[in-house]
């Protein structure tokens, strides 16, 4: 009888559990820990809406196969929305792997403003309260470039890369100045300047295609100025305005000396806290105000305050109003609890509303929400509020994502290590690194393999 054959015995794998780092450990893993931490009372609802901290993080979406999505669009099988649906969820999925691989605090005071360089995705700039200005690629091992203010009184308002030499950057500052500046720190060009300390500007924005440089102050005047000093067009500049608070009743409001001048008019009747020119129609500008409104202007048809083509009434004071990519939306964020995405062409059409916490305090750099260069979301800071109708105990001061035609919160970000209020968050250009704002630091986000080879 032949011998039976002994039955292979296979091999066991050995696997290795590697315990993740606090670093790498995501919110929805760190929320157990903060739920051993409440006390059971009365306290706030757990319903998911959009404004609560876990809603929209249900479970992972479908695993999508961009390449064969891609394939059947070539087809004629699958509709271009459909397809940038998925290749936007495809990011999405990818940001629960990012984590922050650079981290720098180089001012003595908080960082206030934040800009990329239109054609370096490693090159990012930041402004601080001093009106220090550092400008930094993190992709390479060299020091980087770090520009002194004045101090006190000098904090950078708006940082804008100049679209015409990517060499040179617009300022603007509470030192009461619109310049030009190249990376030596040198002054090329003075724009505005109105000579004292009680009057200062407090946004900016450039158009390559108009040549334009458009800039707010703190008592309402919006002023329109040529980039490159040829005439365009002239306007008479409109009356100085009548001051706003009793603490300036009394002082003279100057006209900023600028021979670039185009117009100088009063659109608010408070503080101008942005100005954003359309990316696709650079006549089409958005300017807003703590007197709570956003308004909507054609700068070929500007004649006076009331020339605004529309006017879009908030309940809060705004903090900023940033156009989308594709210039088809109007992104609004107020000074309390609301996000709000308005739409071409019918901008004065009620706004989808997001609620969210972001609320203002003095000390802190007002928190604004951005949209993403290349996917239909807006990506935006928590300051968590007892006083919001979804808080929860120990809710964690995240980044959050939000879909911007559904208002829905796709996705967080945290570092337990980097656990401040983030102020200001932007992408670079290319839709794959975060650059995030949170007190003196500056945090960039990358997925972890990506960073790790960065």
């Amino acid at each position: 009888m032949a011998p039976r054959k002994r039955p292979e015995t296979r091999k066991t794998p050995e696997v290795v559990l590697r315990p993740r780092s606090r670093r790498s450990r995501s919110p929805r893993e760190l929320e157990p820990e903060a739920k051993k931490l409440c006390v059971k009372g009365p306290g706030c609802s757990r319903r998911f809406d959009s404004g609560c901290l876990w809603a929209g993080l249900a479970g992972p979406a479908p695993c999508r196969n961009i390449v064969r999505a891609l394939h059947h669009h070539k087809l004629g099988k699958v509709a271009w929305p459909s397809l940038q649906q998925g290749l936007q969820q495809s990011f999405v999925d990818s940001l629960a792997s990012y984590r922050i691989f650079q981290k720098a605090a180089p001012f003595d005071r908080r960082a206030t403003s934040l800009a990329w360089h239109p054609a370096h995705p490693s090159t990012v700039a930041v402004g601080s309260k001093g009106g220090d200005i550092l400008l930094w690629n993190f992709g390479i091992k060299d020091k980087p470039t770090f520009i002194k203010g004045i101090g006190a009184g000098g904090s950078i308002t708006g940082l804008k890369f100049n679209p015409l030499n990517t060499n040179q950057f617009f300022t603007s500052s509470m030192e009461g100045t619109t310049k030009l500046q190249d990376f030596k720190g040198n002054t090329l060009q003075v724009y505005t300047n109105y000579g004292t300390c009680n009057f200062w500007f407090c946004s900016l924005d450039v158009s390559a295609n108009s040549r334009v440089v458009v800039t707010g102050d703190n008592v309402g005047h919006v002023i329109l100025l040529n980039m490159d000093g040829k005439e365009v067009r002239s306007q008479e500049p409109g009356p100085p305005s009548p001051s706003l608070t009793p603490s300036l009743s009394s002082l003279p409001q100057p006209e900023p000396r600028s021979s670039l001048q185009l117009w100088n008019l009063r659109m608010h009747q408070k503080k101008v806290t942005h100005v954003a020119l359309n990316p696709c129609c650079d006549w089409l500008l958005a300017t807003a105000s703590v007197d709570q409104t956003v308004k909507i202007w054609d700068l070929r048809q500007v004649k006076g305050k009331s020339s605004f083509l529309y006017l879009l009434p908030h309940r809060h004071p705004i903090n900023s109003a940033h156009f989308s990519p594709d210039g088809a939306q109007l992104l609004t964020t107020d000074q309390k609890s609301e996000i709000r995405v308005y739409s071409a062409s019918q901008w004065d059409c009620p706004p989808n509303l997001i609620p969210h916490p972001h609320r203002h305090f003095q000390h802190l750099t007002p928190i604004k929400a951005a949209w993403h260069p290349r996917y239909n979301l807006i990506v935006v800071g928590r300051y968590p509020d007892p006083n919001f109708k979804s808080c929860t105990p120990y809710e964690l001061r995240t980044i959050d994502v939000f879909d911007g035609s559904s208002g829905k919160l796709m996705q967080q970000l945290y570092d337990p290590e980097s656990s401040g209020i983030i102020s200001l968050n932007e992408f670079n250009p290319m839709g794959d690194t975060l650059a995030s704002v949170m007190g003196y630091h500056v945090l960039i986000w990358s997925q972890e393999e990506a960073g790790m080879q960065k």
